[in-house]
């Protein structure tokens, strides 16, 4: 089930891929019954299994970007944490925080089905 202050959040968002952020909230909600969505940053945020794993950040306005995290607290173990990415659509700002990054509607509709096959490894990592 979509989060109403999500919904509304996105009614009134004002950016130039908000197709992009609509389409991938809705595809990221689809693909999987574990994920439940909230605000956070500003943006919608994905949880898997009791944390925040998905964010999107929005600003700034001219590209999206997907942050891909394993919560609010950084682990004990995220110096030891690898992760394996084979679609290259990932930059590694740390080995447990990586960021994927859309500036056009085609680069995201293009990299959709590889984005979703890595967020679902991704939350289960």
């Amino acid at each position: 089930m979509t989060s109403a202050e999500v919904d509304a959040y996105l009614d009134s968002l004002s950016h130039q891929l908000k197709p992009v952020v609509v389409r991938l909230r809705e595809a990221i909600m689809a693909s999987d019954e574990g994920f439940s969505e909230h605000l956070k940053w500003k943006a919608p945020s994905f949880v898997y299994a009791g944390e925040d794993r998905v964010t999107f950040a929005l600003h700034p306005a001219n590209r999206i970007r997907i942050v891909l995290h394993r919560g609010v607290q950084r682990r004990a173990d995220a110096d030891g944490f690898r992760f394996e990415d084979p679609s290259g659509l990932v930059v590694w700002a740390a080995p447990d925080r990586g960021v994927v990054t859309f500036a056009s509607v085609e680069a995201a509709a293009d990299a959709e089905a590889a984005l979703l096959e890595l967020i679902g490894r991704w939350v289960r990592a």
